[in-house]
């Protein structure tokens, strides 16, 4: 039950000492305002009214209590408001945990573009594997990126999809081959990433809409998209990645893009927050703002086969 609207409804009972008259001068039930008053009597520990089937009055702690109702529902509505301040309003700290290459080149220019909507927010930026807590580590959101995720209990914002493409460089194709379907990959060292792979499976789509799964493997793995890439550079075997991270690689020619007519599966990039209750109103913002801003990116815009 909610203290100021059972004191308000204790106003109009008290002022007209009829259960009837308050139920229709406030549009509620009859049950509604008996239950209320019934709260409000628990919650003080005393009788409020003397009632029968023909009279209401009030007892001498229900006096006392409507003189003061309006004073005490005035208080709580100002506590709430003091607490609630930091929660509706824009401004205070964020914390946001996030994958480095992303969030070092792509998030932090969504980031400057929201500190400079809203100047009365900070951001204190985090930049991890992807397994930090976010109670442990007293964070806001956490910034994933995924095929899935792992823990469906976790309370997630999807902002967007990021395509992916799969890459390797010219040398490593002269020695080794060009690898034509998904099913050719089997025969490459590919390079995988243990988060967005952990099972070393990769899934493409073809032009039929057709699924093609391959289980790959080579010599090396990691967690880091950044390790992949320098090993792939280094013609060292063949890796998938986000699009937006070897973007420079294609132009440049330093790597090409494999497959084509072949779509790898997407990463969704989702917002992982502590509680979708109560959430504080400048982490609403930024989630709102994050999905504006990756709506419009750049490298969702270009086709991703080649």
């Amino acid at each position: 039950m909610n203290l100021i609207e059972c004191l308000d409804v204790f106003v109009e009972v008290g002022k007209s000492l009829n259960f009837s008259k308050a139920a229709a001068s406030l549009g509620v039930s009859n049950s509604t305002v008996t239950k209320k008053i019934a709260w409000l009597e628990a919650h003080f520990e005393v009788q409020l009214l003397n009632r029968n089937t023909k009279h209401v009055s009030l007892t001498e702690s229900g006096r006392l209590l409507l003189e003061n109702a309006d004073m005490l529902a005035q208080s709580v509505r100002g506590l709430k408001e003091l607490v609630q301040g930091p929660v509706l309003t824009a401004s205070g700290r964020i914390r946001i945990g996030t994958p480095p290459s992303f969030g070092a080149v792509h998030l932090a220019p969504a980031i400057e573009d929201f500190l400079r909507r809203y100047p009365s927010i900070k951001v204190s930026l985090l930049l991890d594997d992807g397994r930090s807590d976010l109670i442990a580590e007293n964070l806001d959101l956490s910034v994933r990126i995924a095929p899935r995720l792992k823990d469906t209990n976790q309370i997630a914002y999807r902002i967007t999809v990021v395509p992916q493409v799969v890459v390797a460089t010219s040398a490593y194709l002269q020695a080794h081959g060009t690898p034509r379907t998904p099913a050719d990959l089997e025969r490459h060292n590919c390079l995988v990433h243990t988060l967005k792979a952990p099972t070393s499976h990769w899934t493409f789509t073809d032009s039929r809409r057709a699924t093609h799964v391959v289980r790959v493997n080579g010599s090396f793995s990691s967690n880091l998209g950044e390790s992949i890439q320098n090993l792939a550079r280094l013609g060292h075997g063949i890796a998938m990645h986000p699009r937006y991270m070897v973007e420079s690689d294609i132009a440049a020619g330093r790597l090409q893009v494999l497959l084509p007519g072949y779509e790898p599966q997407g990463l969704d990039i989702y917002a992982i927050v502590q509680t979708r209750r109560n959430l504080p109103h400048k982490v609403r913002l930024f989630v709102k703002h994050l999905r504006a801003w990756f709506r419009d990116a750049d490298w969702k815009r270009r086709p991703v086969l080649e």
